[in-house]
């Protein structure tokens, strides 16, 4: 299937490139999946880039977000994906939310939000309790920035509580994880595929 669509993923992994991840690993695999519905994508270990602490589009001073800005304004779909520690989501992950929020009154020229034509889903890994919250702050901030969620917009592993067991490290990917990173994809490039056909009306003059 051919459909033109692009898709990017921040991974948002405290490890920094080329050392594994277990986080780059779920990230790669939902890319996966939406290159089975035609959908283009690559990543970026935010981790690997100079992304300075603020909540402008261009902090100055070597700061490396502009670059990850206008990719995520070339693609269509924005996988955010991202470990757990200590209960919560990770420091890069935070960062991520808090540089989008310089798109919060940034319109197109037909008066939309910036981000409203795109579509974000979100991939979480940890060996702690806490997928569901730190799924819940992604999305909830994505939204709020433009971005619009699809139906079950989120995959992730948990592995047990206090055991040292990565996603990474496992013989193969439990059946409940990979058939939902392909439900997520499914329904990502479904939806993308929707918005470009028919998007949001303008808000205002």
């Amino acid at each position: 299937m051919q459909t033109g669509l692009t898709a990017l993923a921040l991974v948002c992994t405290l490890t920094p490139s080329p050392k594994p991840s277990s986080t780059q690993l779920l990230a790669d695999q939902l890319l996966e999946e939406l290159a089975a519905w035609g959908v283009q994508g690559d990543s970026i270990r935010t981790v690997d880039l100079d992304i300075r602490a603020g909540v402008s589009a261009d902090e100055g001073d070597g700061d490396q977000w502009p670059g990850v800005r206008t990719r995520i304004l070339d693609a269509d779909i924005v996988v955010v994906a991202a470990p757990i520690w200590m209960g919560h989501l990770s420091s890069e992950g935070q960062r991520v939310l808090e540089r989008l929020d310089a798109e919060l009154g940034v319109f197109d020229d037909e008066g939309r939000a910036i981000l409203a034509g795109k579509v974000a889903v979100t991939a979480i890994v940890g060996n702690e309790d806490g997928a569901h919250h730190a799924t819940a702050e992604l999305h909830q901030g994505l939204n709020d920035v433009g971005f619009t969620i699809p139906s079950q917009g989120g995959t992730y592993w948990v592995g047990e509580a206090m055991q040292s067991v990565d996603f990474r490290d496992l013989d193969e990917v439990p059946e409940a994880v990979a058939s939902t990173t392909a439900l997520v994809a499914a329904n990502a490039a479904h939806l993308a595929s929707v918005l470009r056909e028919h998007p949001y009306k303008p808000s205002r003059a």
